[in-house]
C-alpha cells in the first residue's frame, strides 16, 4: 500500500530547499523550527528514507535530490487544481449559457452584459437568441442554464420567476391616420389591417381577440414584419420592446383599451442544481431586472 504523502509536508521540503535552511523556512511559513523540523522527519519516516542530510540539515539526499522536482510538480499541479476548483465554487470563473427572446436579448443584455463580464472578468457567456417555446425547451433539455422568457405556461419541469412587464402597443407607418395619438382602443382598430406576428397571441381572451381571429395576415419574421409596415401595408400590435425604436418610419402607440402587457421572466431547471458561476448570473439578473422595466 503506497504511503499517504501529506501537501503540507511537501510544501516544507520545497521552503526549506528555498530559503536554505530550517530557520528561515519557519519563519516563512509561520511555524517553529521544531515543529517544521518534526514535520519533515514524519515524511521521512513514511517514505523510509531520509530527505535531507543528518549533519547539515538544508542538504538534500542523493534521495532528497530525487524527490525535490516531483514534489514542485505534485504542488503545482496541486495548487493549479484548487485554484480550479475554488475559482469553480465560488463563480469567479465558469461559463454560463443563456436564452432570451429576441427583444429582450437585443434591447436589454447588451449592457446588462457589459457590466456582468466588467464585474466578473474571469465568466465566460454565451447568449442564445430564440422564440418564447424555444428558449424554454433549451432551458428544460439542459442545453442552456437561464432562460428570460415570455407566453409562460405552467411546466413541472422549470422554475418561472417573473421579472417585468412589457406593455403592448399598436405599430404602424408616421404617415397612418393613427400614428397622431398618444393612446388607442381596440374599437379603434376596426377596419384597420391587422397583421398578426408571433406575439399577436397576447390579444387572445381579451376584448380585441376578434381583431386577430378576422385578421388576414400573419408575418413571423421581424424583419418581413417591419418592411411590411414600413411600406404601408397595415398596422400591428407589438410589445414595447419588440418595437424597432431608432425606426423613423414607424411610431409606437400605447394600447389603453384592452390593457395588455407582456410577462417577461426567467426560467431555470426545476430539477437541476445551477453551476456556481449561473448562480451568480441568476442573481445578477433578479437583482437588475426582478420589477424593474427598461
Amino acid at each position: 500500500m503506497l504511503p499517504e504523502l501529506k501537501i503540507q509536508q511537501l510544501r516544507y521540503v520545497i521552503t526549506v530547499v528555498d530559503e536554505g535552511g530550517f530557520n528561515a523556512a519557519a519563519k516563512r511559513v509561520h511555524r517553529t523550527q521544531p515543529a517544521l523540523s518534526m514535520a519533515v522527519r514524519e515524511l521521512e519516516q513514511r517514505l523510509g528514507q531520509d530527505i535531507f542530510e543528518r549533519g547539515g540539515k538544508s542538504q538534500l539526499t542523493p534521495f532528497g535530490q530525487f524527490c525535490l522536482p516531483r514534489f514542485r510538480e505534485l504542488l503545482g499541479q496541486h495548487d493549479r487544481v484548487v485554484k480550479d476548483v475554488v475559482g469553480q465554487a465560488d463563480g469567479r470563473q465558469g461559463h454560463v449559457h443563456i436564452a432570451t427572446v429576441p427583444s429582450v436579448a437585443s434591447r436589454i443584455m447588451p449592457p446588462l452584459l457589459a457590466d456582468f463580464i466588467e464585474r466578473f472578468p474571469d465568466l465566460t457567456i454565451s447568449l442564445h437568441d430564440e422564440n418564447a417555446h424555444y428558449v424554454c425547451q433549451m432551458v428544460a433539455q439542459g442545453e442552456v442554464d437561464l432562460g428570460i422568457t415570455s407566453l409562460w405556461q405552467s411546466d413541472d419541469d422549470l422554475d418561472y420567476t417573473h421579472l417585468f412587464e412589457d406593455k403592448v402597443g399598436v405599430v404602424c407607418h408616421r404617415s397612418h391616420p393613427l400614428a397622431s395619438r398618444s393612446s388607442i382602443d381596440w374599437q379603434s382598430l376596426q377596419g384597420e389591417k391587422l397583421i398578426r406576428n408571433g406575439t399577436s397571441r397576447l390579444l387572445m381572451g381579451t376584448e380585441a381577440s376578434e381583431l386577430v381571429e378576422n385578421s388576414a395576415f400573419y408575418i413571423s419574421n421581424m424583419i418581413s414584419l417591419i418592411a411590411m409596415l414600413e411600406a404601408g401595408a397595415g398596422v400591428t400590435t407589438l410589445p414595447q420592446l419588440a418595437f424597432p425604436e431608432h425606426n423613423a418610419n414607424l411610431c409606437f402607440i400605447p394600447l389603453q383599451e384592452p390593457d395588455v402587457v407582456r410577462r417577461i421572466g426567467l426560467v431555470k431547471a426545476s430539477n437541476r442544481t445551477l453551476a456556481p458561476a449561473a448562480q451568480i448570473m441568476e442573481g445578477f439578473l433578479l437583482e437588475r431586472l426582478k420589477d424593474e422595466p427598461e
